[in-house]
This record gives C-alpha cells, structure tokens and sequence, in this order.
C-alpha cells in the first residue's frame, strides 16, 4: 500500500514510525508543516513528524503553499493509494483529495460529527465529558465532514489532561488505522454519512485562553486545567503579576466569599474562592522562575499572597 502521509505535531509522528515498520505500508513521502523559528535566536525547528522520517530516509516536503505548480508537480507525480492525514494544520486542496487510487482520509480525534475543529481533545476535557474517541473518515472540502469510514470510543478518565488523553487516542490510532486501511484498499468497508444536523465545532486554541477566570465554578477550572496541560497551560493574575498552575485540586468548601479572594494560604496549597466553591493551588510558577510546591511557596511568598 503506498501512502503518503500528511501530519505535524508528535502524535501524528507517532503513528507515522509504526506505520513505516508495518510491511504493507509503503511510506512514499511525508508533508508537514514548514519549519518554524525557534523562541531564541533565527534557529529553524523542524515539526516532529518531519524529525520522524528523516529517521527512514522518506521524502519530506514543507510547502508553504499546496496550490502552487511547484507542489503540484512534486505531489502529483507520486504513485499513492492513499492520502493519510493526521493534524496536518492545512486545509488539503481538492486536486490532493483526488490524488490517491483508493482514497484520502483522515484521523480525527473526536466521535465525529461531535468536535470538527482544531481542538476535539481539548474540548472534550473542558467540557467534563466522560468518553471521547477516534473517527477515521473520507476527506470531503469541508472541515471533519467527510463519510465516516470507522470509529471507536475511548474512555476519558477523571485524571486525565491534554497529554494523557492523547496518548490513549494516539495509541488507539495506531491500533485501528492499519485495520481501517487494510479494509478499504480490499473495499470490505462501507462509508457512512456524517449526522450533520449534529455537528458540533472547537476552535484554535490561543495563548491568551490560559488566564483563568475565578467567576467559573471550581470544576470548569479544573477542567480547564486538564484540557490546556502541556500548552497553553494555566495560570491567574494576582497583584498584577501572572502567575502560573502546575497543580490543582477542588477543595470542597463553600464559602459564600467574592470569587478571585483567597480564602486561606498554607503548606497545603492556596486557597482561592470561585462562584460555587474553593479551589486549592498545589504547584505554582512567578514569572521567570521555575514551578515550586504549595510548601516552597508559603515558606518562600508567605507575605505576597496576604
């Protein structure tokens, strides 16, 4: 089965390694994400699925533009059957959809037609959802509306965030996908249209969403927590500085106090009300200093937070 695959973050290059030592596969070339400037200094880094096939030696291209003639001619002359695309970050032309002998398709991390959009995981953690899961679709032009050629649920438990959620839906991917591709190259497969009545969508998560706003209930912000571990993170500000969240728990204590006020600061972590309880900070970051405990924190900042 030739392949070309389409990806960028590090769950995309994931699935990528175990596809390229899975014999029926034939990666013929890999698209991602053009090379982006480092935080320090004119340093191009490399997407991580770009860093994963360079460790088989496969094609890798980075177009900054699909629908220019030098990217057609390059793609358009590959002898694929299928498009694989897996958080590209692009919208895929129609010329490319149409490439593949068998098909273009799509890992979506979502039960589609729940969460089309940017952000499936995050979404599903901020909204306290129970179960999330994976849809391997039929590209259409329209964003995660394509036919849904297989999907399967995966629990979400109470302690999961961003990362930890994703690497069961990764996991699960890597699982499904070569089954899913297996089935349609020998057309066992039947396509089902999307509910689209049902449709649901997320957006692009912006640094700017990480502030938290104590005005929430205690387990929205919790879930926020989990949904944006990793990146953007959370954080508060307090006396005007923003202050970071490495760790945080419900308390379970009702105070009736203006949300946003501390309620009490000890070893155990800070105490701040929101609308309907308190919540209690464990771990926290001062700008340009590295995360410290609720312990360090109240030996260290006893007096900042009176």
């Amino acid at each position: 089965m030739n392949i070309l695959f389409a990806g960028t973050p590090n769950n995309a290059a994931q699935i990528l390694l175990y596809l390229a030592n899975m014999k029926p596969f034939n990666i013929k070339g890999v698209l991602t994400q053009p090379d982006k400037k480092g935080k320090r200094g004119n340093n191009l880094i490399e997407s991580p699925v770009a860093h994963a096939a360079k460790k088989y030696n496969f094609d890798v291209f980075k177009p900054e533009n699909l629908n220019s003639n030098n990217t057609k001619k390059t793609l358009g002359s590959l002898d694929i059957d299928f498009l694989v695309v897996i958080a590209y970050g692009k919208i895929i032309p129609s010329w490319l959809l149409e490439l593949p002998k068998v098909s273009s398709i799509n890992v979506h991390f979502s039960i589609l037609p729940k969460y089309r959009g940017a952000s499936p995981i995050q979404s599903a953690l901020l909204n306290g959802d129970e179960s999330s899961g994976i849809s391997i679709i039929k590209m259409s032009e329209d964003l995660d509306a394509g036919e849904i050629l297989s999907s399967f649920n995966v629990r979400i438990d109470p302690e999961d965030n961003k990362l930890t959620l994703e690497k069961k839906l990764t996991n699960k991917s890597i699982i499904e996908l070569p089954r899913t591709l297996d089935l349609m190259k020998s057309s066992k497969i039947v396509a089902k249209e999307q509910d689209h009545s049902n449709a649901t969508y997320c957006k692009k998560i912006k640094k700017s969403d990480s502030v938290i706003d104590f005005n929430d209930t205690a387990r929205n912000i919790i879930n926020k927590f989990r949904a944006f571990y990793g990146w953007p993170g959370t954080s508060f500000i307090y006396k005007d500085i923003k202050i970071k969240i490495h760790g945080i728990e419900e308390a379970k204590i009702i105070t009736g106090d203006k949300p946003g006020t501390i309620y009490k600061f000890n070893k155990k972590g800070l105490f701040i009300n929101t609308s309907d309880s308190v919540i209690v900070i464990t771990h926290l970051q001062f700008p340009n200093k590295n995360p410290i405990s609720s312990l360090d924190a109240y030996n260290s900042n006893k007096e900042f937070f009176k």
